[in-house]
């Protein structure tokens, strides 16, 4: 049996309390979806206004044409069982029910108060004026293997599997969906280079072996 991979989210901010959650990460499918969105010309003598003959005339052919931030969705499991095992006495007592309040707050809205650090909005303790109480969204590192993408995490739903006598769960099933924030930061830039490089090795590759193929 393969050893499962670790996994984590990490707010990436100032804040109270400072959210992150370590998770076992190797998953059966993980889902990867980006979509474009295409417009209809209404120029005549054209079929949907996409008419091309040579490669510099892509750009033409493509304007308008709008792409959507790449999305995730995947499933952890998130169990105490081991911890049990071994008398933790926080899975004791609380099973997962720490994790599962961890998830729970980084969908919840944020405000900032004094020095930039961020609490949970519905605890009202943002700062007096306007700016210091303006809410967001919390701002995430997805990381895994090579990867470290920000993300914004837009959905999540759990599904408790088992429960300790006193009814706290111990062991249960997270379904999260995630959307990229593709822009100028830094860790997007860094994955967008080593998507570059991939791709670039993956063409080579596909490249080498046509051209084998017909030697």
């Amino acid at each position: 049996m393969l050893q499962a991979s670790k996994g984590a989210l990490v707010e990436y901010s100032v804040s109270i309390p400072p959210l992150a959650l370590v998770f076992d990460f190797n998953p059966q499918t993980l889902t990867r979806t980006r979509t474009i969105t295409l417009p209809r010309s209404s120029a005549p003598g054209t079929r949907g206004g996409y008419d091309f003959t040579l490669p510099t005339d892509t750009p033409r052919v493509a304007q308008g044409v709008t792409v959507q931030p790449e999305t995730f969705s995947f499933e952890i499991l998130l169990d105490a069982t081991d911890k049990l095992e071994q008398s933790d006495p926080i899975a004791m007592q609380f099973g997962i029910e720490p994790s599962l309040d961890v998830l729970r707050t980084m969908v919840e809205p944020k405000a900032q108060g004094p020095s930039g650090v961020q609490t949970l909005a519905s605890l009202g303790l943002g700062g007096e004026r306007a700016f210091q109480r303006s809410e967001s969204a919390s701002v995430l590192l997805l990381v895994w293997g090579t990867h470290i993408l920000p993300v914004f995490l837009t959905s999540v739903r759990i599904e408790e599997k088992a429960y300790l006598p006193t009814l706290v769960p111990y062991r249960a099933n997270a379904t999260l969906s995630i959307q990229v924030i593709e822009g100028n930061n830094p860790f997007y830039q860094v994955e967008k280079v080593r998507q570059v490089v991939g791709a670039a090795l993956g063409s080579t590759q596909s490249v080498a072996s046509a051209l084998g193929g017909l030697i």
